[in-house]
């Protein structure tokens, strides 16, 4: 499956139904790290859940442990909301993943590549 380089935000939600409409809620997250505006349009790409039953799940893995959210190469647009023990800038995306970005103030947004990733954290270089 290819993935837009436009994609703004990725997370897991349930449709409801809400009378003849149904629903898909936004993680409160998605709004606090500026992914996306309230008021604005976007385009939702929605994808099955993986199940257990003879579904095509693509690789596994070891564990059952959510895979971060970023990938080395990408470019992101941030907000340092903290700064950590050695000073560098502590910013948060999807699931409260955190991205150290080095030289990085408290407040600054910034747009950032992705140098290096683990399991709970990644690494992002200020690139604008």
């Amino acid at each position: 499956m290819e993935i837009s380089e436009k994609l703004l935000c990725l997370f897991s939600a349930e449709v409801t139904a809400d009378g003849d409409q149904y629903t898909v809620e936004i993680p409160r997250r998605e709004i606090e790290t500026g992914s996306i505006d309230p008021g604005e349009t976007y385009r939702l790409a929605l994808i099955a859940a993986e199940t257990d039953e003879g579904a095509d799940s693509g690789p596994t893995t070891a564990s059952d442990e959510p895979q971060p959210p970023v990938e080395i190469g990408e470019i992101r647009y941030v907000e340092v909301e903290d700064l950590g023990k050695q000073g560098d800038g502590i910013a948060r995306v999807e699931r409260g993943y955190v991205i150290i970005v080095p030289d990085a103030e408290v407040g600054e947004r910034v747009k950032i590549e992705i140098t290096e990733v683990k399991s709970n954290f990644a690494v992002g270089e200020i690139i604008e």
